[in-house]
């Protein structure tokens, strides 16, 4: 069921939306587009988080729920200035990748999650790549880190990949993670 907060606005409020929109980065590789997140890419969102997909990342979540932590991840771009994108290929939404920092988050955190008809392709792997080479480059972060629940084996494998060591777990709320850190190369 959609939720009325998902139906587009119209008139000067979808404007301003559309201008705020056209502030944030867009990251582009040879095959993607990173873009700012719109009120139309959370059916996407909803799809991973309120599904067996979600169970990685505090789900399966109920849609309201999903809309919540859709908002938050959204809203740190006016607060922290990095946020959630969304990943655009082939002109579908393959997921979305994150610089954020939220609640419980000790520091800056990457991370992923990917439609499953996203899996398998290295998009995950090319979109993380392009936000932690935004994070370090543009951004003049040294380090950042990926919490990664223990039994997501292709998150785990997606961290090492791009250059991610363990360096610990944290536990939150009785769910432990995983830490994976990313450090900036100095040359």
């Amino acid at each position: 069921m959609t939720l009325p907060c998902e139906t587009p606005r119209n008139g000067p409020a979808a404007l301003f939306a559309i201008a705020l929109q056209g502030h944030l980065p867009t990251l582009s590789t040879d095959r993607l587009l990173l873009r700012a997140p719109r009120v139309t890419d959370f059916d996407t969102y909803a799809q991973i988080a309120c599904s067996g997909r979600g169970e990685h990342i505090g789900g399966p979540m109920s849609r309201e729920d999903a809309w919540t932590d859709f908002s938050q991840m959204t809203s740190t771009w006016l607060l922290h200035g990095h946020g959630l994108w969304t990943i655009g290929h082939a002109g579908d939404i393959s997921g979305f990748v994150l610089l954020g920092f939220e609640a419980g988050d000790q520091e800056p955190e990457l991370g992923f999650m990917l439609t499953e008809k996203a899996e398998g392709m290295g998009i995950g792997f090319e979109a993380a790549q392009a936000a932690l080479t935004h994070a370090f480059d543009t951004l003049g972060w040294s380090t950042l880190v990926s919490y990664i629940d223990p039994a997501n084996a292709r998150s785990i494998k997606l961290a090492q990949r791009l250059g991610g060591l363990p360096d610990g777990e944290i536990t939150e709320d009785g769910e432990t993670s995983l830490i994976y850190r990313y450090v900036r190369e100095v040359m």
